[in-house]
Formats: structure tokens, sequence, C-alpha cells
């Protein structure tokens, strides 16, 4: 199958499976800037996707679509290697239009993937793995108000979550044009605009996350007052 068996087929996967998490982390901003106007609101929302079957399907259909996206990466990653030889960094240091972020993919891939981990830490497992497993924790499992204030109480965690999202924001500043460029949606003329589309639109998002990270840190979204 040459989705799977040709270069163009992986980048294909590697573009629709970006872009269906790109569209996840929209609807996870919107469920999360509740948190900063109703801690009871935000708890209903938690309550509503909780371990029930469908929150379940769609946990197991975004680990699915979160995996193929790391595998798909390191293996293109991989083949670009092989590829270029011991070029590579001469031809990188060579290239003055190929941006920072495109040549440290891979990096600010572990990056992502490991923050990834400290957050199904701090929430997952403590929310949806609590619940279906009928752990009691320090709070409830529907209480994601409360997860929030704890995590984001601890300075560690607000670094790294700030980190955590930069590196998303310079990955995501590249791979949403460059998916657009794979699937064929651009030209001479909306190649330039997608990549001003995919810029202003991540930073909006990342600009969201941090604000909830920054906001419960200080103590200061109107939630809490």
């Amino acid at each position: 199958m040459w989705l799977i068996n040709s270069p163009i087929g992986r980048k294909v996967i590697m573009s629709l499976t970006g872009i269906s998490l790109i569209l996840f982390l929209t609807f996870h901003l919107c469920m999360n800037l509740v948190a900063l106007f109703s801690g009871e609101a935000y708890n209903a929302v938690c309550a509503f996707l909780g371990s029930n079957w469908y929150a379940v399907a769609g946990t197991l259909g975004l680990a699915a679509l979160a995996g193929l996206h790391i595998v798909y990466a390191f293996i293109l990653t991989a083949q670009n290697r092989r590829a270029r030889g011991p070029e590579r960094y001469a031809v990188a240091g060579r290239s003055e239009k190929v941006s920072w972020a495109s040549k440290n993919m891979l990096v600010l891939g572990i990056i992502i993937l490991l923050g990834l981990l400290l957050h199904l830490h701090n929430f997952w497992e403590n929310m949806m793995f609590a619940e279906l497993a009928g752990i009691e924790g320090q709070f409830g499992p529907a209480d994601g108000f409360n997860w929030i204030k704890l995590t984001f109480s601890n300075p560690v965690y607000v670094v790294l979550y700030v980190v955590w999202i930069t590196a998303i924001w310079f990955h995501l500043s590249h791979g949403f044009w460059s998916a657009m460029q794979t699937l064929g949606i651009n030209g001479k003329i909306w190649f330039k605009r997608w990549q001003m589309i995919g810029l202003v639109y991540t930073s909006l998002l990342m600009l969201g996350f941090l604000l909830v990270v920054l906001a419960f840190a200080f103590n200061c979204a109107p939630s809490l007052c």
C-alpha cells in the first residue's frame, strides 16, 4: 500500500494525523478556557467527558493518531538522514531558507513527547484512568479544576509546561503549512498565505494554553477570585 510503503504516502499520513491533532488541540483549548471563568462549568465538562464509552473511544483514537504521527516522524527523519548522508550538515548550514524549526523537528518532537507523558501523568492518570480503575486520589476524577490548581501551584510544573508549549508552537508553526504543502493544498499564491495562516493560528492556540497555565500559576483567573 503506497500510504505505508512510499515516502510520499508516509508524509501524507504525517500530515493528516498532524492536522487531526491540531483540531484536537483546538477543542482542548476551548475546554481549558472554560476553567478560567468557572470551575463548576469546567468540572461539568470533565464529568461529561468522563470514562464513558465515547470518551474512552476518543482517547484510544487520539492515542492511535499520536502514535502514528510519532512513529512516522522517526521513520521519515531516519530516511532523510540516510538520503543526505555525510553532507546533511553542510547542506543545512548553507540553506538560508530552512527554518530553525524544520531543522530541529526531531528534537522538538522528543520534547513534545516527554511533555505529553508528563501531562498524562498529571491529568489523564488522575482523572480518566483513576475513574476506570476505581482509584481514589486527592480529588475526584471529574474535579479537573482542582487538578489544574494543584498542578500549576508547583513552579517546576509551570516552567516545564511553558517549555512544552513553546516546543509545540515551534513544531506547529512549521508543521501546519508543511502539511498543506504535502496534501497539495497550496500553490504559488497560497504557499505564503498558508505560512501566515499557520503562524497566526498556532500562535493564538499556544498563547491560549500559556494563558491558562500562567493564570492558574499566579491565581489571576476570574474563576479563582
